[in-house]
């Protein structure tokens, strides 16, 4: 797939744990480990909205597009 998900870089970088994510955002530590893998087939604009305002990041610091 050409989209790529660079939220573990981002959550290393604001020193935060998948646990405390997945609770802060209201999805489970199961769901956000295959969203974090790239493994989801979506993602709800919610649940971006939430990420970004946690992480205090946009969504292209999460997301990546890149040629096959």
């Amino acid at each position: 797939m050409a989209i790529i998900v660079n939220l573990d870089v981002m959550m290393a970088k604001r020193k935060i744990s998948s646990n405390e994510l997945a609770e802060k955002i209201g999805i489970t530590a199961a769901n956000l480990s295959i969203l974090k893998t790239g493994k989801a087939k979506a993602v709800r604009f919610s649940t971006l909205d939430k990420i970004c305002e946690v992480l205090d990041c946009q969504p292209g610091d999460i997301l990546e597009y890149r040629k096959e």
